[in-house]
């Protein structure tokens, strides 16, 4: 099992997103083997970042919590709305076709 988290930006995040980047990214690199998938939500093409998602590797809620809770961005308070979701991936390229076969 892992959490998906969803993250949505406070109003006007560029400018707190850029100040906490390079401590959010150094983060994300000592934590990646706990990431599946991770990055910014946007609302164009071009970049007007809207939040962030996660796929944490962990079955523990709490656990979740904590590698989100430990990131710089969250730390900041960049994220006004939050939600984690038990998630199984089942279907897609990313994990082999169907898993239930």
């Amino acid at each position: 099992m892992t959490w998906l988290v969803i993250c949505r930006d406070v109003a006007d995040s560029g400018a707190l997103r850029r100040r906490h980047l390079e401590r959010h990214l150094a983060y994300i690199e000592s934590v990646m083997d706990r990431i599946a998938v991770a990055g910014p939500l946007a609302r164009t093409v071009d970049g007007d970042f809207a939040g962030s998602f996660f796929v944490y590797l962990t079955d523990d809620r709490a656990d979740a919590e904590s590698l989100l809770h430990d990131d710089p961005y969250f730390e900041a308070g960049l994220y006004r709305e939050v939600e984690f979701h038990a998630f199984r991936a089942v279907a897609g390229a990313w994990v082999g076709g169907a898993a239930w076969r």
